[in-house]
C-alpha cells in the first residue's frame, strides 16, 4: 500500500509491515494502524526510527530501542496485559521507547515507563505502563550518550 507520511514523503509500505494497537496510543486512540520508517545516516540505522500512522501523514512518533539507551532495560510488565497481544515467545516481542525532541535537543527525552510492546508474529502492538519504579516518563537521554 502507498501512504504519505510525514518525513519520508510517500512510501510503499507491505501490509505485513502495518502494526495495529487495538485501543490505539493514549491520546491518539482514533489511530489504531502504523509502520515503522526506519532512518538511514552514513549507511547505518539511524538513532530515532519513526512510529508513523498509516491513516494519517501528520502523525508520527519519534521512537528509539531502549537499549540503544539502557542496555539493562527490563520492564516489569504484568502477565495479563501482555496476552492482549496474542500468542507469542519472549522473542517475538519488539520494544520501543517513544522519544520527545523538543527545539532544544539537549533537553530529548524517552518515556522508559510506558513502552510500545509489538508482537511480531501478528503486529499487534500496545503501550503499557512498566510496573518498575525506577523508570520514568521523561528520561534525559543526551546525559546517557
Amino acid at each position: 500500500m502507498r501512504v504519505k507520511t510525514r518525513y519520508f514523503g510517500e512510501v510503499d509500505i507491505e501490509d505485513t509491515k502495518v502494526i495495529h494497537f487495538e485501543k490505539g496510543i493514549p491520546g491518539f486512540e482514533q489511530y489504531t494502524d502504523y509502520t515503522i520508517l526506519y532512518d538511514i545516516e552514513e549507511g547505518q540505522q539511524a538513532f530515532f526510527s519513526w512510529l508513523q500512522c498509516i491513516t494519517e501523514e501528520g502523525l508520527a512518533f519519534p521512537i528509539v530501542n531502549p537499549f540503544r539507551v539502557d542496555t539493562s532495560y527490563d520492564p516489569v510488565v504484568e502477565d495479563a496485559l501482555l496476552k492482549q497481544l496474542g500468542d507469542f515467545e519472549t522473542e517475538d516481542l519488539a520494544v520501543f521507547l517513544l522519544a520527545t525532541v523538543p527545539a532544544d535537543v539537549s533537553k530529548t527525552s524517552v518515556n522508559m515507563k510506558a513502552p510500545i510492546v509489538i508482537n511480531t508474529r501478528n503486529n499487534k502492538a500496545m503501550q503499557i505502563i512498566a510496573e518498575n519504579n525506577e523508570y520514568q516518563v521523561k528520561h534525559m537521554i543526551l546525559e546517557e550518550q
